[in-house]
């Protein structure tokens, strides 16, 4: 170990332990009479605010424009649909479409005696094409680049997530439906079913966008689809560091550690961007390399020429036929790769992700939700535990320690930015515990008028110890560089 950088974290309390937690300062927010002042009653302000803000309707209202449009729509596509062969409609594309639709809209319009301006033809068509092909409704939120998360919570209430922040969408669907039949469409289209017996349906759309639905009677509102969507342009390391997200410093460490062939987890909550942080350490793998990744629904975009996607499938109807994760690893050993990507481990496929990273496949990767770089080795070890696999705790702690080298914490923080918070560094086995050292970290230090996050990334100045592997591949000297 060098220079005894590294000790057991395990919570207990040293001989001054009272100096950990020193006595509160004094409140200078208070008169001396006990009476609040300054911050204190802004903060007892702000949460009288949010009790009275929580009642607040949350429907999605169609307004001015889009709502007209909406209401010709109702009344003519019945009568389009009387007139068109809905099977050779789905063999054309959108504009082949909208070439066909535009004489026979022109017919029902005049039997409907409405009169429409120029624009209002062209929304017309576009939105009669979305229905008859694309998702309807939803197709103007998957256009828009600034949404990251579409959230339907039944046919009359959509959320979207811009720049990290929840806000409502100005879409309706007609009815239940109307909802469940875009839902239907979205995973048929991938070889997946959702109805009342297979109620939870994981697919992707043909950019890449994660969606996940779920159908009553699971759902009490009606269909509830949520979909990650996709970033067209993809985002690098360098990039990441532009928007802070991390400092210039890390971007270099994680580089080397793409590089070298370092075992990394990302760990991070829901929505926080451990998959465009895989995306984008994958960016530094040799491209000589044969690379497999694993998922349930396949979203990692890989940026290299020998890269295979493989993706798990849910039982048929009669309870047959699943490959699960696990299944896909064990075949994977055998297709020679150079590193397996996980997209996410979720129980005992973890074991053989460590049974990849210990057998050769060096610089193999994987999400997992958790709350620090403590919590993720924990929930490893609880992932095996709960498989089938009959090893002593002792002998799982030892094989994370062997196998997984660094791991990157990420954070969505509550102003909407996404952070790189901890990367750190899995050194080995001190008695039962795993023992770790921090690389770097970021700190908060205060919140700015605007609720913007004001923090700083802090290099701990330690020397990594996966230092001697980067050597192997020439890149020791950036990377004690980047770390000190």
């Amino acid at each position: 170990m060098h220079g005894g950088s590294a000790r057991p974290t395990d919570g207990e309390a040293g001989p001054g332990a009272g100096e950990q937690f020193p006595p509160l300062p004094t409140m200078p927010d208070s008169d001396g009479h006990g009476n609040m002042l300054g911050s204190q009653q802004d903060a007892m302000q702000r949460l009288a605010d949010r009790q009275a803000s929580s009642a607040e309707s949350g429907s999605s209202k169609v307004e001015g424009f889009e709502s007209s449009i909406h209401k010709i729509k109702e009344q003519v596509l019945p009568r389009l649909l009387e007139r068109v062969d809905p099977e050779a409609a789905a063999t054309l594309n959108k504009d082949e479409l909208a070439e066909e639709f535009r004489p026979i809209i022109g017919e029902v319009l005049a039997e409907l005696k409405l009169t429409l301006n120029r624009r209002e033809q062209f929304a017309l068509e576009k939105v009669l094409v979305d229905e008859l092909l694309g998702l309807g409704p939803l197709e103007e939120l998957l256009a828009d680049p600034n949404i990251t998360d579409i959230m339907v919570n039944g046919p009359d209430q959509t959320y979207v997530e811009r720049k990290g922040k929840l806000e409502l969408a100005q879409i309706q669907f007609r009815d239940e439906e109307h909802l469940f039949q875009i839902a239907q469409r979205i995973c048929n289209s991938v070889g997946r079913r959702v109805d009342q017996t297979t109620p939870l349906a994981d697919a992707r759309l043909k950019d890449g966008s994660r969606v996940n639905v779920i159908v009553p009677p699971l759902s009490l509102r009606g269909t509830a689809i949520s979909i990650r969507k996709f970033s067209a342009k993809p985002i690098t390391l360098d990039m990441m560091a532009g928007f802070g997200s991390m400092s210039p410093k890390m971007a270099t460490a994680l580089k080397i550690a793409g590089a070298c062939r370092f075992n990394v987890v990302i760990s991070g909550g829901t929505g926080s961007g451990k998959t465009t942080m895989l995306n984008a350490l994958s960016k530094m793998i040799d491209p000589g390399e044969r690379v497999l990744t694993i998922e349930d629904a396949a979203e990692l975009r890989l940026q290299q020429p020998h890269w295979l996607p493989l993706e798990t499938r849910p039982a048929n109807l009669e309870g047959q036929g699943e490959i699960s994760i696990r299944d896909l690893v064990k075949n994977a050993l055998r297709m020679r790769p150079d590193r397996i990507i996980l997209g996410e481990i979720r129980g005992s496929e973890c074991f053989d992700m460590l049974a990849a990273m210990n057998t050769g496949h060096d610089g193999s990767m994987c999400t997992l939700h958790a709350n620090s770089p403590r919590e993720a080795l924990a929930r490893m070890e609880n992932m095996v535990m709960m498989s089938d696999i009959k090893v002593p705790k002792e002998a799982i702690s030892r094989q994370i320690a062997d196998s997984v080298e660094m791991i990157i914490q990420v954070k969505r923080l509550r102003d909407g930015s996404r952070r790189v918070t901890n990367v750190t560094e899995v050194i080995g086995m001190e008695g039962p515990v795993i023992v770790t050292q921090e690389l770097f970290k970021f700190e908060y230090l205060d919140e700015s008028a605007d609720g913007k996050i004001i923090g700083e990334y802090r290099s701990m100045g330690l020397r990594p110890y996966t230092l001697e592997k980067a050597r192997t591949f020439g890149f020791d000297q950036a990377y004690l560089e980047a770390c000190l």
